[in-house]
């Protein structure tokens, strides 16, 4: 199988790294962690410019019908970046939801505004995800709980280890769908968003290695530059072998959402997905922890502070490890499905 990247998608993510990188993103990061969401939004509305909340979204409702490849490439830019926001739910969640559902006129109320980067969206997934990220900014926020597909809105907000992930309790508004086909919407929404977290996860590794890479050429010990340190090559060395290791994990987990678009719940075919997509997450959340650790020895205690550039990455890739499902549980789908 080939996992190498194409020449367009190779063009599209050097587009979203030098529009990400122009933006100051952890200073967006960081005003969005204290409810200045301006910059954020501003930077959201650039993404939705360049497609990304279109990838996900059928061409019908106004969006690209993206394969899944390049939404993990998109995915992975904006891990690099830490980009704040309910990006996810709005760029894969929520149109693999509603574009699943087969039906056309709540597709055709939420989609092309979505796709058009007008609405961000959020979602909450019981019980792998019950809160609503910034679901006090999306519209919609809708919530999927066994065959039930709710409209609902933020109330409470709750504390996170990472201040720019700005979960809400819900309550209900509006029951939008039930039966059978919603929870086979939800699994397929379940998978892309998995496969998004993952590839978010892949990007953070590659950032906390760059971080700490550009941090160990000028930072001086004992006379000499600690990059010149062979444990300190060791510790990014490592860092970063995990991280390419897992990163055709990722890739494979979007060949195998496209190649099982058509399954049923419960099929072989959909069964192989799950696998596939779980051990992406649980390669990504490795490799993104790993890189988190190595990262902080190079800097040592300064990188936990505030005023540090890397404790943005280190307190996402602690909050990403478990969303959309712990390890333990997509450990437990893996097992199942072999």
């Amino acid at each position: 199988m080939k996992f190498s990247l194409s020449t367009e998608q190779r063009d599209f993510a050097d587009s979203l790294r030098a529009l990400l990188t122009g933006a100051n993103t952890p200073a967006v990061v960081r005003a969005w962690g204290e409810n200045d969401t301006a910059s954020g939004r501003a930077l959201l509305q650039q993404l939705a410019e360049t497609g990304v909340t279109a990838l996900a979204v059928p061409e019908e409702f106004d969006g690209i019908d993206a394969h899944p490849a390049d939404l993990a490439v998109a995915f992975i830019e904006l891990g690099r970046a830490a980009v704040p926001g309910p990006i996810l739910e709005t760029a894969a969640a929520v149109p693999a939801l509603l574009s699943s559902l087969g039906d056309q006129q709540l597709a055709k109320r939420f989609l092309p505004g979505i796709a058009e980067g007008s609405s961000l969206a959020s979602l909450v997934f019981e019980p792998s995800t019950p809160r609503a990220l910034d679901g006090d900014l999306a519209d919609p926020v809708l919530r999927v709980s066994g065959d039930t597909l709710e409209l609902v809105r933020a109330s409470t907000r709750l504390e996170s280890v990472d201040p720019a992930r700005r979960l809400f309790e819900v309550e209900p508004v509006e029951t939008l769908a039930q039966g059978p086909d919603v929870a086979v919407a939800a699994q397929k929404a379940y998978d892309l968003a998995v496969l998004a977290v993952s590839a978010q996860l892949i990007g953070a590794g590659h950032a906390m290695i760059d971080i700490s890479t550009e941090y160990a050429k000028n930072r001086s010990q004992f006379g000499r530059v600690i990059g010149s340190f062979q444990a300190v090559k060791h510790h990014l060395a490592d860092a970063l072998v995990a991280v390419e290791m897992a990163t055709p994990l990722v890739y494979g987990a979007a060949i195998s959402i496209a190649e099982g678009s058509e399954g049923s719940e419960g099929s072989e075919g959909t069964a192989t997905v799950g696998r596939d997509v779980s051990a992406a997450k649980v390669a990504a959340a490795n490799a993104a922890y790993l890189a988190s650790r190595k990262a902080l020895q190079v800097h040592g205690a300064i990188g936990y502070t505030l005023e540090c550039d890397l404790s943005l990455w280190l307190t996402k890739v602690r909050a990403l490890q478990s969303a959309w499902g712990t390890a333990a549980a997509h450990r437990a789908r893996i097992a199942s499905a072999l």
